[in-house]
């Protein structure tokens, strides 16, 4: 070969060792950026406030269905569950207890969606038998749709009117309203749910799920109890969900049936599907993207009573035409999935 020849195949050879640019670091950068200057920007609007505020809750719920099936390829339409119920839990709490303070109620609501997904989890996965995915989502959207008739029924908890008028969110002697403050507030616990959700998908753990999610016989073959570890996985997903609906409840100042039906658990998924599945950041900005349309296209009067179904071909579009989101079209496929162990520095 000529020198010329071996210049190249070196060059080539370099190029190929050189790692890829990595635009997700970027992504989340530039989240965080705008969503810390946002409230400033709205100050004069608060009802954008909230609307943003809304999405920051929100965002906890699409982050846990993508725990489940971005990260793990466990499918559960029943995510609302574990939002609603934790919601129930601290609004009730609020109510007969008197008591709202921050550093409890909060801790309880994980609390509450860790025990109630764990305990699904052992009926769904932990049986003698791995379950297929179908088994899996029909479950825990059975499970969704049961407690949503359940609570329309039961007056204790105010039946199909819900439950309203929730007890302020409190630390010490302050008192969190809609605004800026309880913005912060979602925000600061976002990033750290997010912060905390993407040292699991980096960490070991994180890689035992990424070969759970391409070929889940091959691990098991490999010794690993791979139901076990989606047993783990939905339950810290469930506790995700539980701090979500806690933050809902306060926000809002009313919890009820719909929060916990599959229709805000299908929503969620569009959330994920819509984002990008498996990148974390994905349902985050799906969340954005899905709140913002429904409040613009609501919004019009031309258009009020056919929004719904806009709004459902726009993500049916997204979903047929790019079903990696459209965080898809800016980031490869190893960089969305993931990739693990040590780059070759040097040749062979």
């Amino acid at each position: 070969m000529s020198e010329a020849g071996t210049a190249v195949t070196a060059q080539q050879a370099g190029r190929a060792r050189r790692p890829a640019r990595r635009l997700l670091p970027w992504v989340e950068g530039g989240t965080l950026l705008v969503a810390l200057v946002a409230p400033f920007a709205l100050s004069e609007r608060t009802d954008l406030v909230t609307l943003a505020t809304n999405v920051m809750i929100l965002s906890l719920l699409a982050i846990s269905f993508d725990l489940c099936w971005g990260l793990s390829g466990i499918m559960s339409f029943g995510q609302a569950l574990f939002f609603g119920v934790a919601g129930y839990v601290i609004a009730l709490v609020g109510r007969d207890l008197e008591f709202s303070q921050l550093w409890a109620t909060l801790p309880l609501a994980m609390l509450v969606g860790l025990l109630l997904a764990g305990l699904f989890a052992a009926f769904l996965l932990l049986g003698r038998k791995a379950p297929t995915t179908i088994f899996v989502a029909l479950g825990t959207l059975t499970g969704s749709y049961a407690a949503e008739r359940l609570v329309s029924g039961w007056q204790y908890v105010g039946a199909g009117n819900g439950l309203s008028a929730v007890k302020l969110l409190q630390l010490g002697g302050y008192e969190f309203v809609e605004g800026a403050a309880f913005y912060f507030l979602a925000l600061i616990v976002l990033v750290l749910i997010y912060l905390g959700s993407r040292f699991i998908k980096r960490s070991q753990l994180g890689l035992v799920l990424a070969g759970m999610r391409q070929n889940e016989e091959r691990l098991a073959f490999f010794g690993y109890r791979v139901q076990l570890f989606k047993a783990l996985v939905f339950s810290l997903a469930g506790m995700v969900a539980g701090l979500g609906g806690a933050l809902y409840s306060y926000h809002q100042g009313f919890i009820g049936p719909g929060n916990m039906g599959p229709g805000l658990s299908t929503t969620a998924v569009i959330y994920c599907l819509f984002g990008g599945s498996g990148t974390l950041i994905g349902p985050v900005l799906g969340t954005v993207a899905v709140e913002v349309l429904t409040y613009v296209l609501a919004d019009i009067d031309a258009i009020k009573r056919i929004w719904p179904v806009i709004l459902g071909l726009v993500l049916l579009a997204v979903v047929m035409f790019q079903p990696k989101g459209f965080l898809g079209l800016l980031v490869s496929d190893r960089e969305r999935i993931g990739s693990y162990g040590r780059r070759r520095s040097g040749g062979s």
